[in-house]
């Protein structure tokens, strides 16, 4: 079926659309922090910036201290992609129904909720349900993660795999630019469920996401089945690769598997976690509205959709993706500098949104030179294990951060601080990223050579 261009670019938009669904939810609340800072009677919940960070930080908790994504990489190459991917998308709709009920006005009437306001005060009974269900939402958005790009290696192998992954991206951030629009355009047309509405609505579309993945479950179901009949054997299916536990060895004895897992927690560490905050430091900085701050940042991936899959093309054709993962390094770091000390002194939103436009083109260079590369440095029966340690050393990142970043501005009481310690994330991965090429000169995993057999 994957020789099917019609097939294998359906099942793309399948399990991309279900990601746009997820990064839509991830960042529902970021446009909404001055509103959840409003006392319960404006119409808020009574957070600060430091239970908005704990929020933010709760997504990778469960990911991060029981393990989960370890066991999910098991799971996804024990039980395949077809298990672990409903599996994901069901626990992301069961997180996000959690975290509705949890800030709807019925559950703060509850008796339940007063208790949970009794103890640890600082933190509202609120912000503690909408904590746990983010908690089981982020367990299947990264299990999700890694399942997409198991499957997107799995139907085009020796095909277009890097420009299959970088529209995936581009797909999946879309989500990010339409949540800054949509979320605060929801809350102002539901004043009375101006928090409620938009994250109802967000919930609604990863149902959406979950039927997808049903879809594609039944495609690749058929494939697999063509594969047996054709004597070529799967990753999930061959009885001499089937994976065992014990093969997780050659992922952490692998020192190219960890310059990548290193490389990956710095630069997401400063990319995902600003997001949470962007539109707040957009709103403090240029002095406009909660909505305008959200609009402004909402530019964030639009040079990133547009320039991902062309990256991700020359990355097939012609290599080049450790020297990708350097330059993106460097711009990161650049604009993170300009909106520490630039910005402020010249507070003009076309400046912004430049500064916003081309922080979107380093997440367009680092991770569509970043996931393809994965497989060339690992076997393909581990594959999924080796995306979810990554992911796992990338969500202790998103995990402490926005914690870090949430008590540095409580108590600075501004953003130059917290710009700074992202513009050091971008030098750390800069760093990783000239080691990542220098052990692949040496070792020739072939990062600098085009995807695309011929």
């Amino acid at each position: 079926m994957n020789d099917n261009p019609v097939a294998r670019w359906a099942v793309l938009i399948l399990v991309a659309s279900a990601m746009f669904f997820a990064y839509m939810f991830v960042d529902v609340m970021s446009p909404l922090k001055s509103t959840l800072e409003k006392t319960v009677a404006e119409g808020g919940l009574g957070w600060s910036s430091t239970v908005f960070g704990t929020y933010a930080s709760s997504e990778y908790f469960l990911n991060v201290f029981c393990l989960f994504l370890i066991f999910a990489g098991i799971i996804l190459d024990k039980m395949g992609v077809r298990f672990t991917g409903l599996l994901s998308t069901a626990l992301m709709v069961g997180g996000a129904a959690i975290k509705f009920v949890g800030i709807s006005d019925w559950f703060q009437a509850t008796a339940f909720c007063g208790w949970l306001d009794s103890w640890w005060v600082a933190m509202p009974g609120t912000a503690k349900m909408a904590s746990l269900g983010f908690m089981i939402f982020g367990c299947g958005c990264e299990m999700a993660g890694t399942t997409v790009s198991k499957i997107l290696a799995k139907w085009f192998k020796g095909k277009e795999m890097a420009l299959a992954m970088g529209l995936e991206m581009a797909i999946a951030r879309l989500g990010v630019f339409a949540v800054m629009w949509i979320s605060p355009l929801i809350a102002s047309s539901f004043p009375d469920a101006a928090i409620l509405a938009p994250v109802g609505f967000c919930t609604a579309l990863l149902l959406i996401g979950l039927i997808n993945f049903i879809v594609f479950s039944v495609m690749d179901k058929k494939f697999d089945a063509q594969l047996e009949e054709a004597g070529i054997a799967t990753s999930d299916h061959s009885a001499e690769d089937e994976f065992r536990v014990s093969d997780l060895g050659k992922i952490f004895t692998s020192k190219m598997f960890w310059i990548v897992a290193l490389l990956c927690v710095l630069y997401y560490s400063a990319i995902f976690p600003f997001q949470r905050y962007a539109p707040n430091f957009l709103e403090t900085t240029l002095g406009v509205s909660a909505e305008v701050g959200a609009r402004l940042f909402s530019f964030f991936p639009i040079l990133a959709m547009v320039l991902t899959p062309f990256l991700g093309a020359f990355l097939d054709f012609k290599g080049k993706g450790a020297t990708m993962l350097m330059l993106g390094a460097v711009i990161m770091t650049v604009c993170h500098l300009c909106f520490a000390f630039l910005l402020p002194v010249f507070p003009y939103k076309w400046l912004a949104i430049v500064l916003i436009a081309v922080l979107g083109v380093s997440f367009s260079l680092v991770p569509a030179a970043l996931w393809p590369s994965v497989p060339k440095i690992i076997d393909e029966k581990i594959l999924g294990s080796a995306y979810c340690v990554i992911f796992w050393v990338q969500n202790i990142g998103l995990f402490a951060v926005p914690l870090l970043i949430g008590s540095v501005l409580e108590s600075t009481g501004g953003y130059l601080v917290p710009m700074i310690i992202f513009a050091s994330f971008g030098v750390m991965a800069f760093i990783m990223s000239f080691f990542l090429k220098v052990e692949d000169k040496k070792k020739g995993y072939g990062l600098e050579l085009p995807n695309v057999q011929k």
